[in-house]
Order: C-alpha cells, then structure tokens, then sequence
C-alpha cells in the first residue's frame, strides 16, 4: 500500500505516519512547516519531506489513499490533484475506523481528561497482557508512537476529540469512530471558533453518545452535572454506568488510592487525576480486566507527558508542566498542586494560546480559576493575537476578565522568566500550564536554575 500524508507534521498525522511505515507501507507526505518533535520523529524514520510546501505533481504516481490532516484548508493544492485523480481520501479519524471496522472500538471523550484516561487504559491493558490498537493525543512512557495498528489486536482504543475532522469533512472526530464502548468524562465549553455558542457545543456530545453502536455501553462522570444531564438527555438504549471520585488519602504529598482492601501509592495526583483513575477501572471491568490486576498496575502509571508532568525538583521546590489551557482544566490543575503540597506556595502561570483563550467573549470564563494560587500569573504575545485575527488584549482586560486584582500579565517571555528567576524558591511550587511553548521559552534551562539553587534567594 502506498499512502500520501498531507500535512504529514501534525502531532497525530505524523505519529500515523510512522505507524504505517511501520506496517511496511510506502508512506510519502508534504506539510507547509513542520516543527518539533515532528521534524526529528519524522526524520528517524525517513519521512521528512525533503521540502517544506505543497507539490501537486507528488499525487501523480497516484497513492492507493491520501490521508488528509485538519491544518490542511480546503483548496490544499494536492487535495485538489487527488481529488481530479480520483484517489480514495481520508481523514485520519475515518482511516482509523475504517482500520478498525472488524474491532470493538472503545472511544474515551470528554472536554478534559481524556489523554490521561486513554493513557491509563493502555497502561493496565499492556500490564495485563491484552494486545490492543490505539490512537492517544500524547507520548506515553513504555509505548514508541501515539498511533499503533495491526492485523491482530482485537480492541481499537481511541482518544476521542471533538474538534473538526478535516477541512472538507465538519464533523467532530469522535463522532466518526461508533464506539463499542465509551467514556464520557466531562462537558466544558471549547473551541469557540467552531462551536461558536455552548448550546451547539454540548449537542455535540448528546450526537457522540447518540452514536454508540446497538448493544454498547457508556461510562460516565456523575462529578459533571452537565455530563449527567447529556447522558439523560440519550434516547440511546445502551446500558450507562455512573463513576465518581474513588477513596483515597494524602500522606506527606503522596496520594494514596484505596481499593481491593489496598493502599496503593499513585505516581499521579489530584482529585481529577482520581476520577479519570475511576473511569478507567470501570472500563477495565467491561474489557475483563478485574480488580486485582488493576490495582496491581495503576500504581506504576507515570502519567502522560505534559499531564501535570513533573519536570524538576528538590528538596524544597517542585515544577510542573501541564496542557491546562481551558477554565476546568486551569482550575482543576490549580487546585490539585495546591492540594497535593499545601505548606507550599504556589506561582502558576497560565499561557493564553488557544483561540478560545485569546477570544474577548471568552475571556469572562476564566474568572476566579487561579484563585488557588499565591502568585497568579498570565502571559499571552500579541503575535498570536495577529496570527489568529484577533482583536487585541490589554493585560488590564486580562486581569478583569480573571477577576484577579493582583495578577500579573505578561506579553515579553523573557521578562517572565527573568521574574521567575527572581523569585525566592524556598518552599514553592511552580506550575506552568499552556498547549503551547511560551514563545519558545527554554523549561529544561529554566526549571534547572529553579530547582539547582541558581534562582532567587532563600
């Protein structure tokens, strides 16, 4: 099979990439800018295009498919060539279900947790020795790619994303999938530049488990009211199974989670990290994974990278990185750091990237989510603004919408991280939340000086 990539760079695009090439299949592709970790994972595996840009004559050898990415527009000068040639187009969310056709599809969604809950999945799956396909929005330790496909495995796990699927195709992409089996783990208003009003968006989510094949079933979080109203909402007759928060305690900042007459000491944290840990183990009972060995294996659950990911500590300081970018999450987050070490003040600073984030008429749903925190901080560049069309921001407009006085706003990322290195770190935690880069601040050199004792004073 040959398989032409357009828009080969995107973090899921590129993963599936490498998993066809994998598979023995002639993978080509083409992309208008591929940044890291795409360009080097690329690389390794002889994919990078040899040239940035779209090249209609590559269609000319006409490919068996063309798999076609979401930063692609519609008049993608080589959709069009493939289009006239008459090849057989894909999203990447339709090439996995039709991958997946003859498997039980198991779908986790949800406006956050998701990657954490696919991502724990996998992990006791592989711990109990069950072979499964998989699809994840994040790299996991233990697993080489995001995107694993085979002849064998019997399940499809799939993170379930509501965004678009493609240019030319407008439905979410977990609508494509028809889940077997699904997980519903929380509603919360995003990606408003295509679900410009809530109404639209949570409808959405009503379709997805509309969508759950003839006889399947649906895990959901009883912890979101707006979950539980979409869920009585259904007219789907599938059989529903509630979860919440499990039990657990804290003990000198290690959360320990009660169950199967058990303490097991977890390697993650916070009370959202322990729902997802629910939602999962339920799944696990409709894949035949029993108690016993869930307990056995959740203890050595790393996380997934960027999931309130730590990234450098000592004695006295802890830093994280977390993909919290949306008002549940960014409180969520907040508040689990604060929980978890409680004698430590908290700096956590949040970048504005998304185009949600960045829009004025979302902005007011930020207020009071770093409230948690002892030194808030906010930091969003005017570049971004000018790349999304968007109106501008002051950062007193940033402040009132947060609803947060002392706030400090940042438009200059180095003026940031020269504050940040001027702070006292004795007893303090710092928490750094974005799904973007910070203007392409340096974390390993930054957190370094933090915790090597090069920043601040005591």
């Amino acid at each position: 099979m040959r398989i032409h990539f357009i828009a080969i760079g995107g973090s899921a695009m590129h993963n599936l990439a490498i998993a066809l090439k994998k598979r023995g299949y002639i993978v080509s592709g083409s992309d208008d800018e591929i940044f890291e970790p795409s360009r080097t994972r690329l690389s390794n595996y002889g994919l990078l295009p040899e040239a940035t840009g779209w090249f209609p004559e590559k269609l000319d050898s006409r490919p068996d498919a063309v798999i076609l990415g979401m930063h692609a527009r519609a008049d993608n000068p080589e959709l069009k060539r493939a289009a006239d040639l008459g090849i057989r187009i894909y999203s990447y969310p339709e090439y996995l279900y039709e991958h997946s056709k003859e498997k039980t599809r198991v779908v986790i969604g949800g406006s956050h947790g998701k990657t954490t809950i696919t991502a724990i999945l996998l992990h006791i799956l592989k711990h109990a020795g069950i072979d499964a396909d998989y699809m994840v929005g994040a790299q996991l330790e233990g697993f080489d790619v995001m995107v694993k496909l085979s002849d064998r495995a019997r399940l499809m796990i799939l993170e379930g994303d509501e965004y678009l699927t493609s240019a030319i195709d407008r439905r979410p992409k977990f609508h494509v999938y028809r889940p077997h089996l699904a997980l519903l783990s929380g509603i919360s208003w995003d990606h408003i530049n295509v679900f410009p009003t809530w109404e639209g968006y949570r409808e959405e989510f009503i379709k997805f488990i509309n969508l759950i094949e003839p006889g399947g079933s649906l895990v959901y979080c009883t912890d979101d009211e707006e979950v539980v109203k979409v869920v009585n909402e259904s007219g789907n007759k599938i059989t529903k199974m509630p979860y919440g928060l499990p039990a657990h305690i804290i003990r000198k900042g290690i959360t320990l989670l009660e169950g199967d007459g058990r303490q097991i000491p977890l390697k993650v944290f916070g009370r959202h990290n322990l729902v997802n840990i629910e939602g999962a183990r339920k799944l696990c009972h409709q894949l035949g994974v029993g108690d016993n060995e869930f307990y056995s294996a959740i203890g050595s659950f790393p996380g997934a990278s960027n999931r309130l990911e730590l990234i450098s500590q000592n004695e006295n300081t802890a830093v994280f990185r977390d993909f919290a970018h949306s008002p549940s999450k960014l409180k969520a987050t907040v508040e689990a750091v604060g929980e978890q070490f409680p004698e430590r003040h908290l700096a956590a600073c949040m970048e504005l990237h998304t185009f949600s984030s960045l829009s004025t008429n979302f902005l007011e749903y930020y207020k009071g989510t770093l409230d948690g925190a002892g030194t808030p901080m906010v930091y969003f560049n005017p570049h971004t603004l000018e790349l999304k069309r968007l109106p501008s921001l002051s950062p007193e407009m940033v402040r009132r919408a947060f609803a947060c006085p002392e706030l400090r706003v940042y438009t200059d990322s180095g003026k940031l991280v020269n504050d940040l290195l001027s702070m006292g770190w004795k007893n303090r935690n710092l928490l750094m939340m974005s799904s973007g880069n910070f203007n392409n601040i340096n974390f390993a050199d930054l957190t370094g000086r933090i915790t090597g004792g090069i920043a601040g004073r005591e």
